[in-house]
C-alpha cells in the first residue's frame, strides 16, 4: 500500500504575521480567514496546496529543534509552478517590489525556466516554469 495525500501544508516560522500578510497579499495570494489569529495565517496556494506562516512563538509549539534562521541557513526551498515565463518574472517582480529580495540568477534551461525570491524572512520560494510538450 503506497501513502497518497490529498493536500499539503507548508509550515513556516515567521518574525511578524500582519507584514508577512501584507507581502503575500501584495503577490495576489488569499488567506483563509478560519485558519488565521493573531499569530497564524493560511495562505492560499490551490486548492489542495497551503502555506501555514506562524510567528515564531507560534511555531515553536510543534517542535522542539531550534528554528533555523532563513536568513542565513536554508531547510526548504517552496518550489511553485507557474503557467508562463512571463507569470514566473511578474511574481518575483512583485515580491522584491513589496520587499522580498533575489535569491538566485534566472535559470533558462529551453524547456524549463525559473527564477526566485526571498519573502521577509529569508524563505526561498521558486518559481518555475515547465513547457508541457517538453514532458510529455
Amino acid at each position: 500500500m503506497s501513502f497518497k495525500s490529498n493536500n499539503i501544508f507548508v509550515n513556516l516560522p515567521i518574525k511578524n504575521l500582519k507584514k508577512s500578510v501584507e507581502f503575500f497579499s501584495a503577490l495576489g495570494f488569499e488567506f483563509n480567514p478560519q485558519f488565521t489569529d493573531e499569530t497564524t495565517t493560511c495562505m492560499i496556494v490551490n486548492d489542495n496546496i497551503f502555506v501555514m506562516l506562524l510567528e515564531e512563538n507560534r511555531f515553536k509549539d510543534f517542535t522542539q529543534k531550534e528554528i533555523v534562521n532563513a536568513t542565513k541557513a536554508t531547510e526548504v526551498l517552496v518550489a511553485l509552478s507557474a503557467e508562463s515565463r512571463e507569470q514566473v518574472d511578474e511574481l518575483v517582480n512583485k515580491a522584491i517590489e513589496a520587499g522580498g529580495s533575489h535569491a538566485n540568477e534566472k535559470q533558462d534551461h529551453g524547456f524549463m525556466y525559473g527564477w526566485s525570491f526571498q519573502d521577509l524572512d529569508g524563505h526561498i520560494w521558486e518559481l518555475i516554469y515547465m513547457d508541457e510538450d517538453y514532458v510529455e
